[in-house]
Formats: C-alpha cells, sequence, structure tokens
C-alpha cells in the first residue's frame, strides 16, 4: 500500500470520530493503461468533502457524485469507466484504459475492520481484506481462509467479493541530513515512499532544512532498531563518515531490506568492502549494496567511467594543454562563437607553454643530464624527426585534438 493510501484511510477514521457519514470509493479492476492501481481509494463525507484519487483527475467528480448518494441511501455501487465517447466530452478515462470502482458507505462494521486495519497498517502488519461486491459487510481474512490467498475480483461461494491486501508502506531510510538528503526525501514521497532520515548531528538534521520530513537525531544503532527494517524498506547511505554509515550499513544486511545503496565512488566503495569485510560481514551479503549509488546518466562528478577519465579528472593533469578540458561542453554546445574563442585561446596557451619548456631546455647544461635538444629551425618551430616529422609542437597536437573533441 502507498504512503497517501494509508493517510487517507486514517484520515477516513477521524472523519467517523467526528461524526460525519463517510463513503469509501476502491479501485477493484483495471483494464489496459489505468491511471491508478487497484487499491486506490477516495474518500468522501456528507458534505462533499473528498480526499484521495482513483483516476488522477479523471472521473474523480463523477465518483463523488456516486459516493453522496450512496450516503444518502446506504447501497454500495460498483461503477465503471472506460474511454469516453466519440464527442470527447462525456466522462471517460482519456488514457485509453478502463476501471472498475467499489463505492460503499462505512457503517459500525466497517468502522471495526477500519479501525483494525489502520493499526495493522501503523505495525507495518500485512493483512486482507474482503468486501462483497453485491452489499454486506467487509470482512478480515483470517489465516486458513481460502479467500487468503487471492487478490482482486473474485467468486466465493456463489458470490463476487473484492480481496484487498494491505502490506506495510514502502519506505526510504536516508543515513544523513546531507544536501543531496534534501533532493532526494522529497523525491521519494512523489515516487510514493515514506522518507526517514538518521543522523545523530543536530545542526545537519533541522526542521528548517527537512519541512514535514521524519528525522531521527539518534545514531543508526538505535535509531534503525526502532525503525525495524522489513522488506518493504529501502536504505541509502550518503554521509562518507563511516561511523554512521558502516553501523547503518551492518543492520541494513542483516534486515529483509530490499534495496542497500551507499554513496561514493568506487575506492572509496573498496575501502568500505575492507571494513566491513574486517568487521565480519560475509562477502555475500557485501554483494547487496548498490554503489556507487544511483544511476548512470554520464554526469561530470563520476571521476571515473567506463574505463575512461571523465574531463573532471582529466583537468587536474599537469600538462599545460589540458586546460582545454576545463571548458564545459554543455555550457559551449549553443554557442559556436564560444567554441572558436575557447579553441583559439587553448592552442595560445599550449603554443607559449611549449615554447617556455624549450627555451629552458635550450639554456640548460647537457653535462647534467639534460634531454638533448633539436635544432630550432629559423621559424621558431622544431625540426622534423623521425619521431616528430610534422616538426609541430606535440603540445599544440594535444590541444588540437582536445578542441576537435569539445567541438565534436
Amino acid at each position: 500500500m502507498a504512503c497517501e493510501d494509508a493517510e487517507i484511510l486514517l484520515e477516513a477514521e477521524r472523519w467517523r470520530r467526528a461524526g460525519r457519514s463517510v463513503a469509501v470509493a476502491t479501485v477493484i479492476e483495471t483494464f489496459g493503461s489505468a491511471p491508478r492501481p487497484v487499491g486506490s481509494h477516495l474518500v468522501v463525507d456528507d458534505s462533499g468533502r473528498f480526499l484521495g484519487s482513483v483516476s488522477a483527475g479523471c472521473v474523480e467528480a463523477e465518483v463523488v457524485t456516486a459516493a453522496l448518494d450512496v450516503i444518502a441511501d446506504g447501497a454500495p455501487r460498483v461503477l465503471t469507466f472506460g474511454v469516453a465517447d466519440e464527442t470527447a466530452w462525456r466522462v471517460g478515462l482519456s488514457c485509453g484504459g478502463r476501471i472498475g470502482v467499489l463505492v460503499a458507505t462505512l457503517n459500525a462494521a466497517g468502522d471495526a475492520v477500519l479501525e483494525i486495519s489502520n493499526r495493522r497498517i501503523a505495525a507495518r502488519i500485512a493483512h486482507a481484506i474482503a468486501t462483497p461486491l453485491d452489499g454486506g459487510d467487509p470482512r478480515l481474512i483470517e489465516a486458513g481462509d481460502p479467500r487468503e490467498a487471492e487478490r482482486g475480483v473474485m467468486i466465493h461461494e456463489g458470490r463476487r467479493w473484492f480481496v484487498e491486501w494491505r502490506e506495510p508502506a514502502p519506505r526510504l531510510v536516508i543515513i544523513g541530513a546531507v544536501h543531496l538528503a534534501q533532493s532526494l526525501a522529497p523525491m521519494a514521497r512523489l515516487a510514493g515512499f515514506e522518507p526517514i532520515i538518521v543522523d545523530p548531528r543536530e545542526a545537519y538534521a533541522t526542521r528548517e532544512r527537512f519541512p514535514g520530513v521524519h528525522l531521527n537525531l539518534r545514531w543508526p544503532d538505535d535509531a534503525l532498531a526502532e525503525i525495524g527494517l522489513d522488506a518493504s524498506t529501502a536504505l541509502v547511505a550518503l554521509t562518507h563518515d563511516p561511523k554512521i554509515d558502516d553501523p547503518a550499513l551492518m543492520q541494513a544486511l542483516a534486515s529483509d531490506c530490499f534495496y542497500i545503496g551507499a554513496l561514493g565512488s568506487r575506492a572509496t566503495h573498496a575501502r568500505r568492502i575492507e571494513r566491513l569485510t574486517a568487521k565480519g560481514v560475509a562477502r555475500d551479503a557485501l554483494a547487496r549494496i548498490k554503489a556507487p549509488v544511483g544511476l548512470d546518466i554520464g554526469a561530470p562528478s563520476a571521476m571515473f567511467r567506463r574505463g575512461r577519465r571523465s574531463s573532471m579528472s582529466t583537468a587536474s593533469s599537469t600538462w599545460p594543454s589540458r586546460s582545454i578540458w576545463r571548458i564545459s561542453r554543455s555550457a559551449m554546445a549553443s554557442d559556436p562563437a564560444r567554441i572558436g574563442r575557447s579553441i583559439s585561446r587553448a592552442r595560445r596557451r599550449a603554443s607559449a607553454s611549449s615554447g617556455e619548456r624549450e627555451a629552458k631546455m635550450e639554456t640548460s647544461p647537457t653535462a647534467i643530464g639534460a634531454r638533448r635538444v633539436r635544432p630550432r629551425s629559423a621559424a621558431g618551430t622544431h625540426s622534423p624527426s623521425v619521431a616528430n616529422p610534422s616538426g609541430r609542437s606535440r603540445s599544440r597536437d594535444r590541444a588540437t585534438r582536445g578542441c576537435a573533441w569539445l567541438a565534436r
């Protein structure tokens, strides 16, 4: 169950306790391209106020109207929505799919089931609820019930039932309230995950930096034991601090987490593997760690990619004409004039640097083992040789090749 659906059902319970009449709309079937999955909920009170979605906006108005009718007469309804008619103005799904929606009011029996279900959701206990589609109260499915192995719409004892499994909402435990976590946490929430940030450093884990995100200011050893890592939990370590990351990774590897990731380069991860191996973690378990974490999107921050150095690493090289690699390809891609100016500057720098080195070589005494200097021509360039038949400066050749790479 998505995090947002758990919040919707909890709000329905609050509305009932406040004395409101409430109807719950649930997606029970989907065919083709459907905007929302089976088990998505929308709750409506007697004033028309609603929360949730069954179609991402396509048919919500029609469902709310039906929910108000169900609240008024108490009779459940199964609604079917497909592609709109040829005029494209009637209610329908623009995506071309078809959905079935059950709309039923909450009575005393429904309230009891909802309350138990919400408690189990909070405790992260998977459970199933069976609802008859021809009218009747929902029921919690206990162990041994033949409907336990079913999902969706089914036939049982001559009646049509909808069996909904409510499993723990997916969570993303982020170790480290670092700058990257400020982007990762809202992305996780948009994807249906509940983000939890664990960081004992109070200066980092603040409400101002992470509004609306659950923060745990304890060390991972204590925090993760309370959180409980299960099969619906992913964990990613971002601090680069072994005192914080390593204990968290060890607990994650000992759990059923479906994803474990760690930030850092391949070299950093190799050192991490050595530390965890020394602490007794098995090599097979360490293979579960995804590192460097994330997808390879060709970003310039990776120091090594596919066996080739990136522009960031080559920019720090010592030979002068490498300054050309500091020029951003993306920044120049839309400005040919800028490319030309950059190429000219790089060539001038390479030529000047080459001339300075050659002048030093010519004035150095050969008796102390200095490299032999080839004679210079009248024009100031190298004379042709077997190793360099063109007579051109190797630095200028390098700069030209770099410029050609940038301009391609």
